[in-house]
């Protein structure tokens, strides 16, 4: 293993992907924590993360493991904190109100339009104004900040940018003028934590905009997929980067079945979409690591995402309890797999910075990334899972259970 420089900077950069975006990223980030020598994911030099990687972002610089983090948000019921995924479905009664009393004022100014305007306007163009008052989200995000807020608030944590032992960069994008806004940075690191990744997590027409200091804001992942230039730009020289959404390839997945899956539009608008979404924003970030290789020549990028064929991570039900442990699961095992398969392109690399992969991690055989987890809490939990596991097979035996 080769030596790391002292002044060398060692950075990660998470992706967005909603709720199963972070699921995956909390098992791939398990495997990486075990199969990586020289490499402490808590003890980073710079973090960057947009939408869901913002949330897993901000606990690794908060020096929350990902271990722990797969306690939390994977196991969530057995942990004494646990984040329940109802957090993310919340209405956004107060964005619902305040559209609903709007709609007096639209609807006579509509009417006036149609009835007094000269020349005459027709009528779908005089009554489109109404569509002013239909809510900007269809959930509210604020109980994730809240939930964030308390966590951070532990000892040894903390909800503000700049008492934090390293550099965190949570990405949004200003609603107004279209442009990343680098919560973390000068000029944005006022911000507490808690908020920055509530309006980078706040999809369109999901989450209603995050508003701060007068400004509104979305998600991160409408201007770039990853913003690993930010890292890059602050002198990262190895960054690791996770990506959990790729477009489904039903050919790839046809070579290695033998037969091929049934058509995505046969599975309706929201399989459609997704795909959609996800062919638009896995190009954009294969252009962006191009541009990272000719800007940043002295720096070196790995990236871990899911296979192309990957039919596990594509169909997930993320609010399945089962569902999410076994789509974390799968997240440590498809990426420890790729540590064995690309083992020798990754050593050399890996090398120049310090770091080695642990082979002998790669080649152990265990039921799950907590498996190796030991002590009282572990001890405790595990048989608790198992009860749960049960439990939830028997509800859905009896078609009492919800997913």
């Amino acid at each position: 293993m080769g030596k790391r420089r002292s002044n060398e900077k060692l950075g990660i950069a998470l992706a967005g992907g909603g709720p199963l975006g972070g699921i995956y990223e909390i098992g791939a980030l398990v495997a990486l924590e075990e199969a990586l020598r020289g490499l402490s994911l808590t003890d980073l030099d710079l973090y960057v993360g947009v939408s869901s990687g913002a949330f897993v972002s901000a606990g690794l610089a908060n020096g929350v493991s990902p271990r722990e983090m797969y306690a939390m948000f994977i196991l969530d019921r057995s942990h004494s904190d646990p984040f329940e995924p109802g957090l993310l479905l919340r209405p956004a009664v107060g964005e619902f109100m305040n559209r609903l009393m709007m709609l007096p004022q639209l609807m006579q100014s509509a009417l006036f339009a149609y009835a007094g305007a000269a020349p005459v306007r027709g009528f779908f163009e005089s009554f489109a104004r109404l569509t002013r008052g239909l809510p900007n989200g269809l959930f509210d995000n604020s109980a994730i900040a809240s939930y964030l807020a308390r966590l951070f608030s532990k000892p040894g944590r903390t909800d503000d940018f700049r008492k934090l032992p390293h550099k965190l960069f949570i990405v949004a994008a200003d609603l107004d003028s279209g442009k990343a806004a680098p919560f973390g940075a000068p000029g944005f690191d006022h911000v507490p934590i808690s908020e920055a990744v509530k309006a980078s997590s706040a999809l369109p027409g999901l989450y209603p905009p995050a508003r701060i200091d007068g400004r509104d804001y979305v998600d991160g992942a409408l201007k770039k997929t990853l913003h690993a230039s930010i890292a890059l730009k602050e002198g990262a020289k190895l960054l690791i980067c996770v990506n959990p959404l790729v477009p489904f390839d039903a050919d790839l997945a046809t070579q290695a079945q033998g037969a091929r899956p049934a058509p995505l539009a046969d599975r309706g608008l929201v399989t459609v979409l997704s795909q959609t979404f996800r062919a638009l924003i896995y190009s954009r970030m294969k252009v962006g690591m191009e541009r990272y290789a000719r800007e940043f020549p002295d720096a070196d990028v790995v990236l871990f995402e899911p296979a192309r064929d990957d039919e596990v991570i594509f169909f997930a039900n993320i609010f399945s309890y089962s569902d999410r442990k076994r789509l974390a699961e799968h997240a440590y095992r498809h990426t420890l797999s790729e540590l064995r398969r690309r083992a020798a392109e990754l050593e050399p690399i890996l090398a120049r910075h310090g770091v080695s992969i642990d082979h002998a991690a790669l080649e152990r055989k265990t039921p799950s990334p907590v498996a190796r987890q030991s002590g009282r809490f572990w001890d405790s939990v595990q048989p608790v899972q198992a009860t749960l596991g049960a439990l939830e097979a028997a509800l859905g035996r009896s078609g009492a259970g919800r997913a």
